[in-house]
């Protein structure tokens, strides 16, 4: 188990344990001779590290796995820095918590997922339901764990399955009060399935952290992988095309604008109430995430997926 954290760790400190290897590369000293530098992280934060005299080889795809290690802490250039005695990748047979090295979704995950089944068992239209069930039971596993984005919003264990029962809760709450214009099965279904397509957009560490992107996911994104995937299985299980392509036109446009990603604009009620409902979440988990390490009557520093820095007041 971990020794110390590292937002508790201090100058002077012994610390031993395992740790999530955030980067690291092998560098040659003035005299030629190798060390081995980079930044491990936990849950509480990340450290920069340095070991000396290291003549082993560090790969791209090493980024992500998990290292013990015994190190002394140091102070570097006014910041704290780990002085490594000794590292080797984890093993099967370490025992470590999982959640002790990478962020989790601050929620119940299986009760949360049970929520999201109750919400899609009570879609009305019987062709939307078996769409969003057959899809949810398709990627369980997948969509109960992944993350929902590699950094700027619900980017931890379990952040897919967060965002997507956030959002269906409000989606769910709006279909009543803009019945007039919205088909709430209409609206739930897309809103389940709009972002299933960051399964195969993403690729994933060992721990289950977005590493990177997928060849697939460069090319092509999430929204049309998704989208495809529901052309697929509607005509699997003999949809109508209609409302087949509905859903389609919402997965593919729910990013709102094209310079946001969206492949099309919104076209249809429910496709224009998900972008601001995806808007909504994804805009007041980054204040969720930034405002803990924004002192009390001070700004943050400029966030870019926000294009503004915000104010805690404290309140």
């Amino acid at each position: 188990m971990l020794n110390e954290f590292i937002d508790e760790m201090y100058v002077g400190d012994e610390v031993e344990g395992f740790y999530l290897l955030s980067s690291a590369e092998v560098r040659k000293t003035s005299a030629g001779k190798p060390f081995l530098s980079g930044t491990v992280s936990d849950k509480t934060g990340s450290i920069d590290f340095t070991m000396w005299d290291y003549k082993d080889t560090i790969y791209p795809e090493d980024q992500g796995r998990v290292i013990f290690l015994r190190a002394a802490v140091n102070e570097y250039r006014g910041a704290m820095q780990l002085n490594v005695s000794r590292f080797r990748f984890a093993e099967s047979y370490d025992k470590y918590d999982v959640a002790d090295l990478v962020p989790t979704a601050p929620m119940d995950t299986e009760e949360g997922l049970n929520k999201i089944k109750e919400l899609i068992k009570s879609i009305e239209d019987e062709d939307f339901k078996k769409l969003a069930e057959t899809m949810l039971n398709k990627h369980m596993e997948e969509f109960s764990r992944i993350p929902a984005a590699k950094r700027v919003h619900h980017g931890f264990l379990g952040g897919l399955l967060m965002h997507t029962y956030n959002m269906l809760r409000t989606a769910d709450f709006l279909s009543g009060i803009y019945s007039d214009a919205v088909n709430r099965s209409l609206l739930l279904t897309g809103t389940l399935l709009h972002d299933f397509g960051k399964m195969k957009e993403f690729t994933f560490s060992e721990l289950g952290m977005v590493s990177g992107y997928s060849i697939k996911g460069d090319l092509l994104g999430h929204l049309v992988m998704g989208a495809s995937e529901v052309e697929k299985l509607a005509k699997e299980i003999d949809m109508p095309e209609e409302k087949a392509v509905l859903v389609e036109h919402m997965l593919l446009s729910h990013h709102g604008e094209p310079d946001h990603g969206a492949a099309v604009i919104p076209q249809i009620a429910e496709a224009e109430l998900l972008h601001f409902i995806d808007m909504i979440d994804s805009r007041m988990e980054i204040y969720a995430e930034t405002l803990p390490n924004v002192p009390v009557g001070e700004f943050s520093g400029e966030i870019f997926s926000l294009e503004k820095r915000i104010y805690n007041h404290g309140l």
